[in-house]
């Protein structure tokens, strides 16, 4: 492991130490927080699953159920019916924190729903009516997907960037202030000895 370039003087040796105490501290306190948003990482993990998989067997009900309204509805009037919404949403996007990561909140802070269906009951089958239904109440949950996807992708990011702090700090920065720290104690010695060396031949000549 290459060492620093630095002077090997006793200031840069305490300056020395007490980088690497602190970097001794921030790699364990990285490495705890990699490991609890691993943790939250992957409960949301399964959360995101959970819904995934909700939604995606409620659409797939939901698309196939349109396509039994439309079957059995004359094509304009399906078109028409289908085209009027049934629900208006209202979503509030904020941003919440996990573990330091600032990640997006959805919330629907108004929901409105008509009277009964946006067309005439005599016009459409109950296969529409059930599809339209399906539909409105899988939006909530579309919604809260998204905000899980997005937290996972941003999560994800978060992780990958603090494993890469804590292998540089781990593989690259503490082993080259040990090996300066070390270089510099080794030349401080030998300096030391070279020192003591010189008095000695010094009070040798003296006393001849």
């Amino acid at each position: 492991m290459a060492r620093l370039n630095v002077n090997p003087t006793r200031m840069e040796l305490k300056k020395l130490k007490a980088r690497l105490t602190t970097a001794v501290r921030g790699h364990k306190l990285l490495k705890d927080k990699s490991d609890e948003m691993v943790r939250r990482f992957s409960l949301i993990i399964k959360e995101n699953k959970r819904l995934r998989d909700e939604v995606e067997k409620e659409l797939s009900e939901t698309l196939r159920q349109f396509s039994v309204a439309r079957s059995v509805t004359p094509a304009y009037r399906a078109e028409t019916a289908f085209a009027m919404p049934s629900v208006a949403l209202k979503a509030e996007c904020g941003v919440k924190s996990v573990m330091g990561v600032e990640v997006p909140k959805i919330g629907l802070v108004n929901e409105k729903t008509t009277d009964g269906l946006p067309y005439a009951y005599p016009e459409i089958t109950s296969e529409a009516d059930y599809s339209v239904t399906k539909a409105a109440a899988l939006l909530p949950k579309m919604l809260a997907l998204a905000e899980t996807e997005k937290t996972v992708r941003m999560l994800a990011e978060e992780i990958e960037r603090n494993k890469r702090r804590v292998n540089a700090l781990e593989y690259v920065m503490i082993p080259q202030l040990e090996e300066t720290i070390k270089y510099i104690k080794s030349k401080l010695d030998e300096n030391e000895r070279a020192a003591v060396i010189r008095l000695m031949k010094v009070k040798n000549k003296a006393d001849v």
